[in-house]
């Protein structure tokens, strides 16, 4: 579907009824190591809306994940939610008992804390959200990035809750500041903000995120069967809960879960939507007896923009990686399914010697056909197609093809390899899977940020 949106200013209070604000309270008492070490800035934040939100989540499917996201990922099930509170600092994560019962009571202090300033505007509301204005503590979220196994310091979350609420405001600034008080590794800011039309209305998407190291996501509706991937998004459309949660599971696969800079799975990994109908778009509700707006047409439409911000947003993480200088599109075709082409793509992605070769911008196709042959995917090298291709262009220039070395220059293949950004294609000739991955190279740089220095304890450990 061509695009039917504009982008705008906001990010995640440019939708109608959106107010955040951000505060330091100084989260990160203990040493948090050199990836989180920011001085006196922003550590806290609330996302706040007026009304009733259809809530979505999406979380980490690490087998160890923090406490926010075991609360979250619950509360997200449901139909509706109000608030976010989010910390950077402190991931809360292997804390046991307390840090789930402290994830508790930062949703328990937020929700206090918002009820007592919260306007309570009735007339705004659509007559198909549920009416209730008084919010608890079940309609927030809670998440968390920073340092692995630490205490959460609370008497400075409380006081930083406390301080936040009275700051809640839709601006531009208030959300830029949001966008840098989740930062941890990130060296610059990532959001967008997009605007549509649905029954003739204007419709906006708002969203931030932060990201920049352990990152690898593998996000699902449940969640849990340092550095963190977390994203933020807000919308004014009028849509259900149901669909809601289907259209950003749709868009986080096609986004956040195909993105790599290390291969590592975060423990606190979370993408959380919350729309709240102030648009005033005819409702959006899955196809059923008794609803009379069918959402095919605009649904599509809502679900192409929601797909592009998530997209965008992914990509900022990417190219924003811990020690990154190349951004790498990577199409594997011709699997014998879209499981073995994936998995070819993580084997190739994930590779060190391929992600060094990629830092020294070496078209390097061997060490790529080692690494598809230790995936999962049937290979079979007399019929591998390895190819490069400039961002700007569509023409491939095969390095590796049916089973032996091209004659294309090796300087040509090199003037891409050696660009900020480019394009790998692998062709199994297997079948008809395929898999786009977005990955990056592996430098010294993220070597020297990520092996902790004994004379310094507080890079050591989390």
């Amino acid at each position: 579907m061509k695009n039917s949106f504009r982008q705008i200013l906001g990010s995640i209070c440019a939708p109608r009824g959106f107010r955040c604000a951000a505060v330091f309270c100084d989260i990160k008492k203990i040493g948090t190591g050199k990836g989180s070490e920011k001085g006196r800035k922003h550590d806290l934040a609330l996302i706040v809306s007026d009304v009733p939100a259809a809530v979505a989540g999406m979380f980490t499917s690490n087998q160890v994940c923090a406490a926010p996201v075991r609360i979250s990922a619950q509360r997200a099930a449901k139909n509706f939610a109000r608030a976010i509170v989010v910390n950077s600092g402190n991931a809360n994560a292997c804390t046991g008992k307390q840090g789930l019962e402290d994830a508790r009571y930062m949703t328990r202090w937020a929700a206090k804390a918002v009820a007592a300033v919260c306007d309570r505007r009735k007339s705004e509301v659509p007559a198909l959200i549920e009416r209730r204005y008084r919010i608890q503590a079940n309609d927030v979220l809670v998440c968390s990035t920073g340092r692995i196994g630490v205490p959460m310091p609370m008497k400075n979350v409380e006081r930083g809750i406390r301080e936040c609420v009275p700051l809640l405001a839709r601006s531009a600034r208030s959300a830029r500041q949001v966008t840098k008080a989740i930062m941890t590794t990130d060296t610059r800011r990532k959001e967008i903000a997009i605007e549509l039309k649905i029954d003739n209305r204007g419709v906006r998407i708002g969203g931030i995120c932060k990201g920049a190291g352990m990152i690898q996501p593998g996000m699902t509706r449940s969640g849990g069967r340092h550095a963190t991937m977390l994203a933020f998004i807000t919308s004014d459309a009028a849509i259900d809960s149901r669909l809601l949660k289907c259209a950003l599971e749709i868009a986080v696969s096609q986004s956040f879960n195909r993105i790599t800079v290390d291969g590592d799975m975060s423990t606190n990994d979370s993408v959380i939507m919350l729309a709240n109908g102030l648009a005033g778009n005819r409702w959006l509700a899955p196809r059923r007896s008794g609803i009379r707006v069918s959402p095919h047409r605009d649904f599509r439409i809502f679900q192409a923009a929601l797909n592009h911000v998530c997209l965008e947003l992914a990509k900022m993480i990417v190219r924003d990686g811990e020690g990154t200088t190349r951004f790498i599109t990577l199409h594997v075709h011709g699997a014998r399914n879209a499981r073995e082409a994936e998995s070819a793509a993580r084997s190739i992605a994930n590779s060190s010697l391929v992600r060094t070769s990629w830092c020294g911008g070496d078209p390097n196709w061997g060490r790529i056909l080692c690494a598809l042959g230790h995936s999962s995917a049937h290979v079979d090298e007399k019929i591998i197609d390895v190819g490069y291709a400039n961002r700007a262009s569509r023409k491939i220039i095969f390095a590796f093809q049916r089973g032996r070395p091209t004659n294309a220059a090796l300087n040509a293949l090199a003037q891409i390899a050696s660009a900020p950004e480019f394009d790998l294609h692998v062709d199994l000739h297997c079948g008809h899977g395929k898999f786009v991955l977005y990955a990056s190279d592996l430098t010294e740089d993220y070597v020297t940020f990520n092996k902790g220095d004994m004379n310094d304890p507080s890079s050591l450990g989390g």
